[in-house]
């Protein structure tokens, strides 16, 4: 009971933490905007490339997933400023397990990139894109189990990091691969590099924007896996950082 109780405590603490940041909440569909409406309306992909689909269409689900990417590893930071203020050494003091710790955080982050995620896929439905409510509840839980893995990351980082400064250097070197690597701008099929294709399919974040791409769009774009690969694979990435990351609490003293 102790252990559910820490958690749920943590859980609300990022969530209060999130939602009394306003100024974050509508300055997080600014960077969706621009790269929806500038970059989907600047660039046209060949009809080869993308069939009958707009260019909005087409990036919209790699959107949702860039969202996810960059507020789940901006919630590392969190655990920076928890360090800087000392609450971070009274959590690990309190009388519950490292795991219960890291579980707590990551899951109050989680919910906070998936807010994020719900109001990328809102301004969807102001930009004309195709939406409905089943296709959102169908997306909803691809969006937490991508979140999970991603905040892992950006939680991990922080635990071996001191400073605002160097945080922020790490955190654009591992966003911008994973984001660029992910197939959300382009399509990793035809005529891209054979290197490109390989170092994508290593790319976690391939398997997560996939998986909504194969939803969002449905029959009218061929998925590069299954829908059913697509989980597997994040879920398998999910436990791995979610491991590494209880390991890098325990380490703390």
């Amino acid at each position: 009971m102790t252990e559910i109780r820490g958690i749920y405590t943590l859980w609300l603490r990022e969530i209060k933490r999130y939602l009394r940041d306003r100024a974050r909440i509508v300055s997080s569909f600014v960077q969706p905007l621009l790269w929806l409406v500038i970059f989907g309306s600047g660039i046209r992909f060949s009809a080869t490339q993308i069939g009958n689909l707009t260019t909005q269409q087409y990036i919209f689900p790699g959107i949702i997933g860039q969202t996810l990417l960059f507020t789940s590893m901006f919630m590392g930071i969190s655990v920076i400023w928890d360090r800087e203020f000392g609450f971070l050494k009274e959590i690990l003091v309190a009388p519950i397990s490292r795991f219960s710790v890291f579980l707590g955080k990551m899951l109050g982050d989680s919910t906070d990139a998936v807010i994020q995620g719900v109001i990328v896929f809102v301004l969807g439905l102001l930009l004309g894109i195709r939406l409905n409510l089943l296709m959102f509840l169908e997306v909803l839980p691809i969006m937490i189990l991508v979140t999970f893995g991603l905040v892992s990351i950006g939680l991990t980082v922080a635990s071996f990091i001191d400073s605002l400064e160097s945080f922020g250097v790490i955190q654009s070197f591992i966003n911008l691969p994973l984001f660029f690597l992910s197939g959300a701008l382009f399509p990793l099929r035809g005529d891209i590099p054979i290197w490109l294709q390989v170092a994508s399919s290593f790319n976690p974040l391939t398997y997560g924007v996939d998986a909504l791409r194969t939803i969002v769009l449905g029959n009218a774009w061929p998925p590069l896996h299954p829908l059913y690969y697509n989980i597997l694979m994040i879920c398998v990435f999910d436990v791995a950082m979610m491991t590494v990351g209880t390991l890098a609490f325990s380490r703390r003293k």
